[in-house]
């Protein structure tokens, strides 16, 4: 999702969002149910799910112009989530001050494997809800349909255990 805000606009919002906003959209109760969704549905493929939740960039990363796309790729390798067995990794990323939703599949399950706008769909159901203020719907909803698409794709090769923590990772 490209950000469209006026660069003064996002410079604000990016400086007056901590994860105190954060922790107020997704409390403990929300972790705990995104964590169990995690749990839940890659016991049904073999990929591997992380959801991370970024409250705002850092002033160097607004002035350098660095997208929630090109962060959300930078997330993916800081936390390995290509470092799969089946390179099967794949990583929801929410940059809570831009209100935007990215997913990053390794290239076992990304790289023309996957048609991107399965991605996209995600993607929009998040929005979606999260625009309703319905975090953990919008949450489990990205998960449920990244899982879909892991059991469509995934699948091929055995699933050789948790590769990863299921519970979400607050960033900032």
């Amino acid at each position: 999702m490209r950000n469209t805000a006026h660069p003064v606009i996002r410079w604000f919002r990016h400086l007056f969002t901590g994860t105190l906003a954060v922790r107020r959209a997704f409390p403990k109760a929300v972790m705990d149910q995104i964590t169990e969704a995690v749990r839940s549905c890659e016991s049904h493929h073999a990929g591997e799910i992380r959801f991370v939740i970024e409250a705002a960039l850092e002033p160097r990363e607004l002035w350098a112009g660095l997208t929630s796309r090109e962060r959300a790729l930078d997330v993916f390798s800081r936390l390995r989530v290509w470092d799969t067995e089946h390179n099967n990794g794949v990583l929801i990323y929410l940059l809570y001050a831009d209100h935007a939703v990215e997913i990053v599949a390794d290239r076992g399950v990304g790289n023309g494997r996957v048609d991107p706008a399965e991605w996209q769909t995600a993607c929009e159901r998040m929005r979606e809800e999260f625009r309703a203020g319905r975090y953990a719907a919008g949450a489990i909803a990205g998960i449920e349909t990244v899982a879909d698409v892991l059991a469509r794709h995934a699948s091929e090769r055995p699933d050789i255990g948790n590769e990863m923590p299921d519970a979400p990772v607050i960033l900032r």
